[in-house]
């Protein structure tokens, strides 16, 4: 049911066991900041499961972002009971950022999502302040939607993708 995607450089592959650990020491460093981070290794669990979780739910969820053998992060779309639409996401570990990997993480996981569901727009929420991320979007082809709803958090933008466009 958990697909695994491959890109010229990555495996996007269902989460294992022994992802936890390096899932919950990012969530527990400042990088997660611009995530509702950081948060306490009980939280990481929750959240953890939960994008596993979404598989079953809605037919779509988190990837661990796998390069030469090592999770080096996780993309995916996610629609928590908080954010007014499906959100694709990404986050990298330290040691792995500024080589593209959000990016080419992202495409494969916006194709897919249009690939295998009925979904005809998605989008990416990002704090202002995260220009790294705000790029990533702009590079897969998101434009900002001023008027889209956000999620009850103050200082989010919204990157909209739409099927056939990017």
């Amino acid at each position: 049911m958990i697909p695994t995607l491959q890109t010229e450089r990555l495996i996007l592959r269902p989460y294992r066991r022994a992802d936890f650990t390096p899932y919950a020491a990012f969530f527990a460093s400042p990088r997660s900041g611009h995530m509702g981070g950081p948060i306490d290794r009980d939280a990481a669990w929750t959240w953890f499961t939960n994008d596993i979780a979404a598989w079953a739910l809605y037919g779509f969820g988190t990837l661990a972002v796998e390069l030469n053998g090592q999770m080096a992060g996780a993309v995916g779309l996610v629609h928590p009971p908080d954010f007014p639409e499906p959100e694709c996401g990404w986050f990298i570990f330290d040691g792995y950022v500024g080589a593209g990997l959000a990016t080419e993480a992202g495409r494969a996981m916006i194709d897919h999502t249009f690939a295998t569901t009925r979904l005809d727009s998605i989008v990416s929420y990002i704090g202002q302040t995260n220009a790294a991320s705000i790029r990533v979007a702009e590079k897969l082809g998101g434009v900002h939607d001023q008027d889209a709803e956000t999620p009850p958090y103050d200082g989010t933008l919204v990157y909209r993708y739409r099927r056939g466009e990017g």
